[in-house]
């Protein structure tokens, strides 16, 4: 073997060590990525059981109930669908009824979501992008002037 073939196969070699240790990374990865969706993508999407994801949107007013201790349930919409959410926890200070917020958990087989997070935008003009991006798809305004009316049937 010449000088360029030695080091053309050792190239070669290191790009396919390289490669094979990204796809095994990307593997191990996958069970730990966590997908975000609204109440309406719910109903479009079939979703394993028991899986993880996070739900996004506005929580509704006049939803919120608080329970002994912790114990909060409300209501999060994208004005077209509402998903009821059950935390038990402490809640951000900024959670609000008409704010964004982003709660990460399980569907149960009820259909309530049982969270085991609860995220609540930090100022008065941030949203968490994909639920901003999700909202507007859905034709919601969003920004000062904004008003949220939802059911919460």
């Amino acid at each position: 073997m010449t000088r360029k073939q030695r080091r053309a196969t050792l190239i070669g070699g290191s790009v396919l060590v390289l490669s094979l240790a990204a796809i095994l990374v990307l593997f191990a990865m996958r069970d730990s990525i966590v997908f975000f969706y609204t109440p309406s993508d719910l109903s479009e999407q079939k979703l394993a059981k028991d899986q993880r994801f996070r739900l996004g949107g506005l929580v509704a007013e006049k939803s919120i109930k608080r329970g002994s201790g912790t114990k909060v349930q409300f209501i999060v919409t994208d004005t077209i669908k509402t998903v009821a959410v059950v935390y038990d926890g402490i809640l951000p200070d900024l959670f609000r009824e008409g704010q964004g917020v982003v709660t990460e958990g399980r569907l149960d087989k009820a259909g309530v979501f049982q969270a085991d997070s609860v995220l609540a935008k930090h100022d008065e003009n941030y949203m968490p992008p994909e639920v901003a991006k999700s909202l507007k798809e859905k034709g919601v305004k969003l920004g000062e002037g904004a008003t949220h009316k939802s059911s919460t049937k």
